[in-house]
């Protein structure tokens, strides 16, 4: 019969059989490991969230009109609000090993609201008070520090708008029932996406300073997979601590390049890629300061920028819900109830809020470089997570020692985020082993959306590289980013367009196990499965007030 074939011989090889939990995770969520390993596992992925927790202020503060000290405190701020919001989700959210961080994705209609042109003064270099005649001048200095703060502001308002949105999608119970119809195969796509599609991070940041960023990419894999054939079996020391060892040999050798004056005479912008002495941080960071809610000043609201922002979260929503399936994945839990889903995109809507409350700047996401990172240590545990929050808020109150380690050039952390987002992306692709790969079916939904999923985006940001500005562009900034962000983001075209066609195309019995929907349908339900309990049941048995379903 046409495309089958002879059944196949006794002696021949079985396929490896599908796992619900990925096997040889050294600590598992709920299996801390010692102590003092603990503490060293939870440090490294505090210098892991950095990347971002660094390159988004960095790259927007002096946009906003703010100098290194501004600078400064932002980032204390995002970092003390990711250890609050890590502390929470992993405590009251999905109780997945996840870290809530800053989030590329809310770049864009931030820029627009800095790009809004209404935050110059007629006179910029005087504030008049009610006394028309009462003049005090101000220098150039402050009124750019008083154009960050009324930018700020307005960036705060449109966060604590649009967090509503993942707090009501999430706590009411309607990304639950969103998430139901999610199967392994439409998770393929959102999940590979959701690590692959972030590429323009990666080695492009690595060839911003080729000779610090290649060294630092050779020198992790060497650690992380050639020499721990040589080290006795049972001591996971070099792959499991890759990171520490050699951002720290590397780190070393970028400052005796700078230091040695290899850099002399070089352009600006290779020498604020490569030295390990131009952030800036390190002089303009307070000793100690906590942050707090309204830093800045009242927010200001304005109903455009706030709907810009809506969609921002919603995208990022879809995108975390690709990072919390990594995080399981890698955790070694059984596959995420929508229940505990959509608790989670509660949680992360709380998150947003509390970044729109103290003024980071920015919103919050799970950190996919993080989840990366419990792939190269197969530590999945939970402890190990709370512990690097401590590490954010420490670090943040205590701003010298702290931006110490944020001034880690940058092409370093590329070099980090070629190996863990291409983990995260291999998470994606690992749910293939629940579908039927022969069916064609699958391979159009699988095929078409992942294809799609790169070309779309690059239309988008390749337009807006060249012209300055998105496809869609009219007179109304917020209106061109609820179309231009979306279609921006690779996880969520793909994610949004495989879910469609796998819930949409001829739907039967042979079909739903093609799509691999068997296999989760004992997670549809947070108690078909008595494994979620030990995973992902709230503690102080508040399961017995707020029950999952």
């Amino acid at each position: 019969m046409a495309g089958g074939g002879p059944p196949p011989k006794a002696d021949e090889p079985a396929p490896h059989p599908p796992k619900d939990q990925l096997p040889k995770v050294s600590y598992c969520i709920t299996s801390p490991p010692p102590w003092p390993e603990a503490i060293l596992l939870g440090f490294q992925h505090y210098l892991v969230m950095l990347g971002t927790t660094v390159i988004i202020p960095t790259a927007l503060v002096p946009q906003m009109g703010g100098g290194n000290e501004e600078k400064a405190k932002v980032i204390q701020t995002l970092l003390f609000v990711a250890g609050l919001n890590t502390l929470l989700q992993t405590w009251f959210g999905t109780r997945l090993p996840v870290v809530i961080g800053g989030s590329y994705t809310f770049v864009a209609p931030t820029i627009s609201i800095i790009l809004s042109g209404r935050w110059d003064d007629p006179d910029p270099v005087s504030v008049r008070f009610l006394d028309p005649v009462v003049v005090v001048p101000l220098s150039s200095e402050d009124a750019f520090s008083l154009r960050f703060k009324k930018i700020m502001r307005a960036t705060q308002g449109a966060l604590i708008v649009a967090s509503t949105i993942q707090i009501v999608l999430g706590f009411s119970g309607l990304w639950r029932n969103v998430a139901r119809f999610l199967s392994p195969l439409s998770a393929v796509p959102l999940v590979a996406l959701a690590g692959f599609g972030l590429y323009e991070f990666a080695f492009p940041g690595v060839a911003k300073c080729i000779e610090i960023g290649l060294p630092m990419l050779i020198v992790l894999v060497i650690f992380s997979q050639y020499l721990v054939h040589f080290v006795k079996p049972g001591k996971d020391i070099l792959d499991r601590f890759a990171v520490l060892f050699s951002v720290v040999v590397v780190w070393i050798y970028a400052h005796i390049l700078t230091v040695g004056g290899a850099y002399s005479g070089k352009p600006p912008r290779t020498q604020t890629s490569c030295r390990t002495d131009r952030a800036g941080l390190i002089d303009a960071a307070p000793w100690i300061r906590v942050p707090y809610p309204f830093q800045w000043g009242a927010p200001s609201f304005d109903a455009g920028e706030a709907f810009a922002m809506m969609m921002a979260a919603f995208v990022a929503l879809v995108e975390s819900t690709g990072g919390f399936i990594a995080a399981a994945r890698y955790a070694s839990a059984t596959a995420t109830p929508p229940s505990i889903l959509s608790r989670g995109v509660g949680w992360q809507g709380i998150a947003i809020l509390l970044s729109g409350l103290f003024g980071t700047g920015n919103g919050s996401s799970v950190s996919i470089e993080n989840a990366g990172l419990l792939a190269l240590t197969r530590v999945g545990s939970r402890r190990v997570v709370q512990i690097s929050a401590g590490f954010m808020i420490f670090f943040s109150v205590l701003g010298k020692f702290g931006a110490v380690f944020a001034s880690i050039p940058a092409p370093i952390v590329a070099a980090l985020y070629c190996l863990f987002f291409a983990y995260v992306g291999a998470a994606g692709v690992s749910f293939l082993q629940f579908c039927n790969l022969n069916s064609f079916r699958t391979k159009f939904v699988l095929g078409f959306s992942i294809f799609l999923g790169f070309s779309i985006p690059q239309y988008f940001n390749e337009y807006t590289a060249i012209q300055g500005f998105g496809p869609v562009h009219t007179g109304e900034r917020w209106f061109n980013d609820m179309i231009n962000v979306p279609f921006s983001s690779e996880a969520f075209v793909a994610g949004i367009l495989a879910f469609f066609l796998d819930n949409t195309l001829h739907r039967n019995p042979e079909v739903r196990k093609d799509r691999g929907k068997h296999w989760w349908d004992k997670f549809r339900s947070y108690k078909t499965d008595m494994r979620s309990d030990e995973f992902y049941s709230l503690p102080f048995n508040l399961n017995k007030y707020f029950p999952s379903v």
